[in-house]
């Protein structure tokens, strides 16, 4: 009983708390209160415009044309995790339970290195991407007032009136040249001409510490396997060492190319082009799927033919993506002195520490799990996939949220980072609450798939509250998270986890030495409930890149 009312706890009082939000702010619009007279109290912009949550308006759309393709590309991977969970599933729980462990592994040292270059890197390509747009309408500008100028020319003799106007025109020699050097277009002719390569310095940077960094933990990983899963309670002894190891260091092989094709996701992500990455992504995992059990069963490899099947699709991904970012931008910079690495590092580092204390969090607990013995290691390592799965579908929320935000914080349009904001966090407290409503019910009936274990079952069976429950908890701090970004509030996002961590540690092992499995989930559940709460008190106090809303 206490761990469905613990989890359940969090979700109905959001519910309650939207709801009655929902009244106020509805009684407060029929009253006619100005747009800027509802911005100047911060906590509101949790409810701006809320009866327009599901409009397709411009804004709306470009959430939907980012988030939708961003959310299914992130749901990519954990699904074929998830496969992977489910056919080594039929192998045994001991091989189940050593997967579970490689992957938390795997996890924890590629998110310390993704995390950061994939935020740094979409926030600063569309903050460059913004700025370089807004130049060139500038520059269009100044060539057709110098165009209109000389048309004017041709028809008037010089005056003592046009002599003053172009005494007052300052002479840029840049825009006089290029001007010079492109063909007027008339009515009566239409020039077309091929799209540049974009020059984005921030992006070739993110090229070359993405490869850097797959290298480095590719190295890593496969020199430490066995300290780190024994560290991770996988003992040299135990039955699940062998499998453990094998899986982990054949998998750690993809290690460079999944860092590069995570650095090439975050340029797209800056473009606003979240099609791309999907197409990439798809692809790969099509092929993870149709090769993992034909390296498992044909031919006989087992837990490593799961790994193998998993590199190669993780190459693919990279190739496509990597073709595809040959066509939209010039990644050979001018010369060293373009490329970001002293902005890259700066606020990396930041998001370094934040990613460190969030992933630890999760590592711990699966390394409490795995102490409990195998059977709850499969049935935690089962619901904790669906768990995070199910809830990086606001991740697409985030990232269209991050992207728009940093172009609109770049041009300085505080009622687009106003309006932006309100609505991706709205739509991703009812995107929790589906989810929850979705999973309490699928993972009743749906759990036999990933095991026929009867004892593996029933461990799933308690976990399945906590996963359902905490959806509206985990969607939201999920899209705090691409609104901090967005707003380049690193530091923050970095201090803040930092303290929850402190505390979210704490409870794990307090919890999980007290109640055992159940204590696990109920302290992961504190750790995501803290996680939105730091989110919230940011915007809501009205700091940082946030006092705009007191003014």
């Amino acid at each position: 009983m206490l761990h469905v009312y613990c989890s359940w706890y969090p979700c109905i009082y959001i519910f309650l708390y939207w709801e009655f939000a929902i009244l106020q702010f509805t009684s407060m619009e029929e009253k006619d209160v100005s747009c800027r007279e509802d911005v100047k109290n911060p906590l509101s912009i949790f409810f701006r415009d809320i009866r327009s949550i599901f409009k397709l308006d411009e804004l709306g759309q470009e959430i939907g044309r980012i988030a939708l393709p961003a959310a299914l590309a992130l749901t990519a991977d954990p699904i074929a995790s998830l496969v992977d969970t489910a056919f080594i599933g039929h192998i045994g729980p001991i091989e189940q339970a050593a997967v579970g462990v490689s992957i938390a592994v795997f996890n924890q040292a590629s998110k310390i290195a993704i995390f950061p270059l994939v935020s740094v890197t979409t926030s600063f390509v569309a903050e460059e991407d913004a700025i370089t747009n807004a130049n060139e309408d500038l520059q269009d500008d100044k060539c057709m007032e110098k165009n209109e100028g000389d048309d004017g020319e041709a028809f008037e003799t010089d005056s003592p009136s046009k002599s003053e106007s172009k005494s007052l025109i300052p002479k840029n020699d840049s825009t006089e040249s290029i001007c010079k050097s492109e063909k007027i277009v008339t009515s009566f002719e239409i020039v077309k001409s091929k799209p540049e390569k974009r020059h984005i310095p921030s992006a070739s940077s993110a090229l070359i510490i993405g490869a850097a960094l797959g290298i480095i933990q590719a190295v890593f990983l496969i020199a430490g396997a066995k300290p780190l899963l024994n560290f991770m309670g996988v003992k040299p002894g135990s039955s699940m060492s062998k499998p453990a190891q094998d899986y982990l260091r054949l998998r750690s092989l993809g290690a460079p190319a999944v860092l590069l094709s995570l650095a090439m996701q975050g340029v797209f992500r800056g473009f606003k082009d979240t099609k791309t990455p999907l197409f990439a992504t798809v692809a790969g995992d099509l092929a993870n799927i149709i090769l993992d059990p034909i390296f498992m069963f044909v031919f006989h490899l087992g837990v490593r033919g799961a790994a193998i099947a998993h590199v190669i699709s993780q190459y693919l991904i990279s190739v496509i993506l990597f073709l595809r970012l040959l066509e939209k931008v010039d990644i050979v910079p001018p010369s060293l002195k373009y490329l970001q690495f002293t902005r890259f590092l700066t606020n990396g580092f930041l998001l370094l520490v934040r990613v460190i204390a969030a992933t630890f969090c999760v590592t711990l607990a699966a390394s409490l799990a795995a102490r409990l013995g195998p059977t709850q290691m499969a049935a935690f390592q089962v619901c904790l996939q669906i768990w995070l799965a199910t809830s990086l579908l606001a991740d697409g929320l985030a990232v269209a949220g991050q992207a728009i935000l940093a172009s609109a914080f770049a041009q300085k349009d505080f009622n687009r980072c106003t309006a932006t904001a309100s609505r991706v966090l709205q739509l991703g407290v009812v995107l929790g609450l589906v989810l929850a409503l979705v999973l309490g019910i699928g993972l009743h009936y749906g759990a036999r798939v990933f095991t026929k274990d009867a004892n593996v079952l029933n461990l799933i069976g308690i976990g399945i509250p906590f996963v359902a429950a905490t959806q509206p908890i985990n969607c939201l701090a999920f899209v705090f998270d691409g609104v901090n970004f967005g707003a380049s509030d690193f530091a923050y996002s970095a201090y803040s986890m930092l303290t929850v961590a402190l505390f979210s540690i704490i409870f794990l092992l307090i919890l999980s030495s007290s109640y055992g499995y159940i204590g696990i989930w109920v302290a992961l559940t504190i750790y995501m409930s803290l996680r939105a709460l730091a989110g919230f008190g940011r915007i809501g106090t009205g700091t940082g890149p946030w006092k705009f809303l007191r003014s």
